[in-house]
């Protein structure tokens, strides 16, 4: 399938042996460029598209751009969510014979399975094409209340191209805002979606879903279902207020998301670990506290950017900075400056854990989500340090800790 496990087992085996197996289990050309998969995915990002646009919607207002103003966001994900979930059980539409509609049932999942890598080709197509639409279009939008990113009008067209020249993009009478729609919506629930077609497909070869897959499965959803359920929240991020919408993103978004983040229930479907019951216990018990401190912090510091005098946040101690921003340095933020990333991880962790050891494959997310984490937290520490001076060295002598309590790092 692609994902053997003997890719990665310690052995003895040469490079060239290696190389040989590689190439035999390397799918072909055509697997890459399915038909069927580019159906699929432009229909999936179509049928997005007509959820963002039909379903009822609370509207906020992005951060302020340089000339002052702030852009409208419609806020569905979490109903784009259970909707997409809804559709996939009980609203596909069936076909007799005679190509007549006979009703609305389940999507046939397996079949995410089978095109998975067509799926992966189709994504990373339509990555490309939409992100030379976005570079040519940039350069000819005649509204000077379009704002182009800083980092993306470089002059170099490659790295332009790359990081995106335009700040938010924006189609059908500037209502839909394509980089935001990008960063939850076709993607992020489409993880959750390949998900349940991996399980589908381990149904249709094994005769049942494995506790394994079962808990990847709920632990991932919760975890799509989390983001979107706090969408109002990605409007203050660096994705959204600072990154133009280029082949960074719009690739990140709709490729490797849901095609990188699945791997543990691609490889579970045939090289499932049968875990001991107290092993998915302890496993579980690791995802559910990485969850709580990854939504404790997270919730604590966005209601203490809301109103630092409301009653959840006001027994915080807070450093005033020169600037005029409150520092957190006490509660969940006054344990590590990054616990957040702590908790990220340790739910990314969980998920390859419950894969066993049979392959490094699936550990993977862990292993580039650690690496991602850390380059995360050193950007931040020199932007902040540019931006609070004095005071930033200051805040990391209160709060020595970067992802763990009690390591000054």
């Amino acid at each position: 399938d692609g994902l053997e496990a003997g890719y990665c087992l310690a052995g003895p085996l040469q490079l060239g042996e290696l190389a040989v197996k590689f190439r035999a289990q390397t799918p072909p050309l055509a697997a890459w460029c399915s038909w069927r998969a580019a159906g699929i995915f432009i229909g999936w990002f179509a049928f997005q598209v007509a959820l963002e646009r039909l379903l009822p919607a609370e509207v906020a207002q992005g951060v302020a751009l340089a000339d002052g103003s702030r852009l409208d966001y419609k806020l569905n994900g979490h109903l784009a969510f259970w909707a997409s979930l809804l559709a996939m059980g009980h609203g596909f539409p069936k076909f007799d014979a005679a190509a007549r509609l006979t009703g609305l049932g389940g999507f046939p999942l397996a079949v995410l399975y089978d095109e998975y890598f067509g799926l992966i080709g189709a994504s990373v197509a339509f990555s490309v094409v939409l992100t030379v639409y976005l570079y040519a279009r940039s350069f000819g939008v005649a509204d000077p209340k379009v704002e182009l990113a800083a980092g993306g009008v470089s002059g170099n067209p490659f790295y332009d191209l790359f990081i995106g020249r335009e700040l938010n993009p924006r189609v059908l009478g500037s209502t839909f805002d394509l980089k935001y729609f990008c960063e939850l919506r076709p993607g992020l629930i489409g993880w959750c979606v390949l998900n349940l077609g991996m399980a589908a497909k381990q149904r249709e070869l094994h005769g049942g879903v494995s506790p394994s897959m079962a808990l990847v499965c709920l632990f991932q959803g919760v975890y799509v279902w989390d983001a979107v359920y706090q969408e109002r929240a990605i409007l203050t991020t660096m994705d959204i207020t600072t990154d133009g919408f280029g082949f960074m993103l719009a690739f990140g978004d709709l490729a490797w998301v849901p095609f990188t983040y699945s791997l543990q229930a691609r490889y579970l479907v045939n090289h499932d670990p049968a875990l001991p019951a107290w092993a998915l216990v302890a496993v579980a018990a690791l995802n559910c506290l990485g969850y709580a401190v990854f939504r404790g912090a997270n919730s604590q510091k966005d209601a203490f950017r809301r109103d630092p005098s409301a009653r959840e946040v006001s027994h915080l101690q807070f450093m005033q900075t020169k600037r005029g921003t409150k520092l957190l340095v006490s509660g969940w933020w006054g344990l590590a400056r990054k616990i957040n990333y702590t908790g990220d991880w340790l739910m990314g962790l969980s998920w390859c854990l419950l894969c066993g050891f049979g392959s490094l494959v699936p550990y993977f997310y862990a292993i580039y989500f650690g690496v991602l984490l850390v380059h995360r937290a050193v950007r931040d520490d020199g932007f902040c340090n540019e931006k609070y001076g004095a005071d930033w060295a200051t805040y990391k002598k209160k709060v020595p800790s970067t992802f763990f309590p009690g390591i000054p790092i």
